[in-house]
């Protein structure tokens, strides 16, 4: 759900540049920076979901301080990606280019030398904010270097690449981690440095300045909004989870809503807003978006807790849980292009509701191979998430077809950025609903054996633990995910039932899918 509309044209001053900023010779530069800057998004996330359970032993982090390490970034990432991409246009896009991965690397090295949790989640707020001028800028300075006949192939090498390093990502990071142990955690931060330098260098040195297309309104004032709005909402959310804090919680998701409707008053004033509310009140688009929040809620939620069930529950080891990651972004890598050239025969409305329907079914089948116990990762969990990777190749590209096809053409790149929003505020209430859910299904499942030395849900057994005990610390485990994944399942198909319903099934009168690794 990246869109390269941030990137216009500008007019043609060079024979060599072809009408964009860039000689021919550079863009090679502009195409390796922008994959290098986008593996260091795709990367973080992806591994930090396989090295929780070792921060948390590392760093003796609750489960609401291990929700908090996720989704510190996640809001400040969904926050203000909009107002990060508008920077671009503002200022030029190599300049904020390099100022988003500047910050994102700085944030990154902090991470690293967090000495407790607290400390680590501050940084990783201060990652996402790095990450919202970053994100939004890699696919857009592509689009703005390569002229309009060359752009889709660099496009498509830019996602393929990103697609493998989200699927390797997170292998090679197992590997590490069951190698050199939990402490080796830091260095998935620290690996930022090096290519985050490297892409630095490339902008700065090999690449030429780009005029700004346009003097945008940032609205700081609406992006700190949405901050305060969704960080409110997930505090409380989390809260729950969090032993003593339960009380706080009603309050804090009260002041949330109502700053979301204060959000939406102030949005719908401003001369530029940094959401285009109107584009809601057509149908397809307004559909498109809910059954994008449902599908990225469900994704989040279960890439969030699989890992801490199978590495702290079942014993599993990183290099074998970081295997889960391979499907789903094989699949989208793949089947994209495919996928896209179908939805553009038939319309996006099949593909994406039945490709919700196939992610239902996966998390269904995780939920009742939980419930019943069986802990096999091969022949159980592995294929499940295979099938999952399958449904989802069937919804993201289509899904994108249908944002941009729903909107007139001077809206796409508003239309793109809303729905890039969208899916990773899914992200952000997920991690921070379902951990509660988790938390108490597990304390209610556990009954007397509650104790003060049971280890919490996602958190390893610890040395002596009786038999018995541990036992039942390994049900109460299976219980608390199948709740999840029941809960997630649901809202795929919920998803399913709104895409058939709101989202057109006519044949398009042109191709316009958009490439998009991970949504």
């Amino acid at each position: 759900m990246h869109s390269p509309s941030a990137a216009a044209a500008v007019p043609l001053t060079n024979p060599a540049t072809n009408g964009t900023f860039c000689p021919q010779a550079q863009r090679r530069f502009v195409l390796i920076a922008a994959i290098l800057a986008s593996a260091l998004g795709f990367i973080d996330g992806s591994i930090l979901a396989i090295a929780t359970p070792a921060i948390r032993v590392n760093l003796g982090a609750s489960l609401a301080e291990a929700q908090w390490i996720s989704n510190a970034y996640a809001l400040t990432l969904s926050a203000l990606i909009l107002a990060g991409g508008a920077a671009g246009d503002r200022f030029g896009l190599r300049r904020a280019f390099v100022a988003g991965i500047a910050l994102f690397i700085t944030a990154s090295l902090a991470c690293a030398l967090a000495p407790n949790a607290i400390v680590l989640i501050a940084f990783r707020a201060v990652q996402g904010i790095g990450a919202a001028i970053m994100v939004p800028g890699s696919l857009a300075i592509i689009a703005k270097a390569y002229p309009k006949k060359e752009r889709g192939r660099a496009i498509g090498i830019w996602a393929a690449a990103s697609a493998l390093t989200t699927a390797l990502g997170p292998v090679f990071g197992g590997f590490v981690l069951s190698a050199f142990g939990d402490g080796i955690w830091r260095a998935i931060f620290a690996i930022n440095l090096p290519l985050g330098l490297i892409s630095i260098y490339l902008l700065l040195a090999k690449v030429p300045a780009d005029t700004p297309t346009e003097k945008r309104s940032l609205d700081l004032g609406g992006a700190a909004l949405a901050t305060l709005a969704f960080g409110a909402l997930a505090y409380g959310l989390t809260s729950m989870s969090a032993s003593g804090e339960g009380h706080i919680a009603g309050p804090s998701i009260a002041a949330g809503v109502v700053l979301l409707a204060v959000f939406i008053v102030f949005e719908l004033r401003q001369r530029e807003p940094m959401i285009d509310l109107s584009l809601f009140r057509v149908g397809a688009f307004a559909g498109a978006n809910v059954a994008t929040f449902f599908l990225y809620f469900a994704l989040s939620a279960n890439l969030f807790y699989l890992p801490m069930l199978l590495i702290a529950g079942w014993g599993l080891s990183t290099a074998e849980v970081g295997f889960i990651f391979v499907p789903l972004s094989a699949s989208i890598a793949l089947l994209s292009g495919p996928v896209g050239q179908l939805s553009d025969r038939i319309g996006p409305r099949f593909p994406i509701a039945s490709g919700s329907l196939i992610v239902a079914f996966a998390f269904a089948g995780l939920a009742l191979l939980a419930h019943a116990g069986i802990h096999n990762f091969w022949t159980g969990t592995f294929p499940l998430m295979a099938l999952m990777g399958l449904g989802m190749a069937l919804v993201v590209s289509p899904l994108s077809t249908a944002i941009m096809t729903a909107v007139e053409d001077k809206d796409t790149g508003a239309a793109s950025g809303i729905n890039n929003a969208v899916s990773r505020i899914g992200g952000l209430i997920a991690v921070a609903a379902m951990g509660s859910l988790a938390a108490w299904v597990y304390a209610h499942a556990l009954d007397g054996n509650a104790t003060p030395g049971v280890p919490g849900f996602g958190e390893p057994a610890t040395v002596g633990l009786a038999p018995a005990v541990d036992a039942a610390r390994l049900a109460a485990s299976d219980a608390a995910f199948a709740a999840v994944s029941s809960v997630t399942a649901l809202l795929c198909l919920l998803a399913a039932v709104i895409a058939w319903t709101t989202i057109s099934g006519q044949r398009l009168p042109w191709p316009q899918h958009a490439e998009n690794p991970q949504g």
